[in-house]
């Protein structure tokens, strides 16, 4: 039997990354920016994003959204799916300032693309 939490699908991350991106959009509603849900669901996904780089390099890529980072006041990458997951063809936003925390500049030169 496959161990999903040492070696999970590509679409069990990027499901697991859509899903703690609501909750921590619904935490912030509900309890605020600085409750201790709102970051930690916050964090773990943004772990996730990385583990999702890391694991299937050859299937994401990250580049700058302009749009959304214009309208959320800082860069955001966005994390593309070569090909799309459950009608997705992302795995939602990380922070450039986040990236450069998570990631060496090395990883995030590697994975930094605007057109694959």
């Amino acid at each position: 039997m496959k161990d999903i939490f040492k070696n999970p699908s590509i679409e069990t991350l990027v499901n697991e990354i859509v899903a703690l991106n609501h909750s921590w959009k619904a935490a912030v509603e509900l309890f605020g920016d600085d409750s201790p849900l709102s970051q930690s669901a916050r964090d773990l996904k943004g772990c996730l994003q990385v583990r999702l780089l890391q694991s299937y390099p050859d299937q994401v890529y990250l580049i700058i959204d302009k749009e959304t980072s214009e309208t959320a006041g800082e860069e955001l990458y966005s994390l593309r799916l070569v090909t799309p997951i459950n009608n997705r063809n992302n795995a939602e936003h990380l922070p450039v300032r986040v990236a450069k925390k998570l990631l060496s500049q090395s990883e995030i030169a590697k994975r930094e693309n605007d057109v694959m």
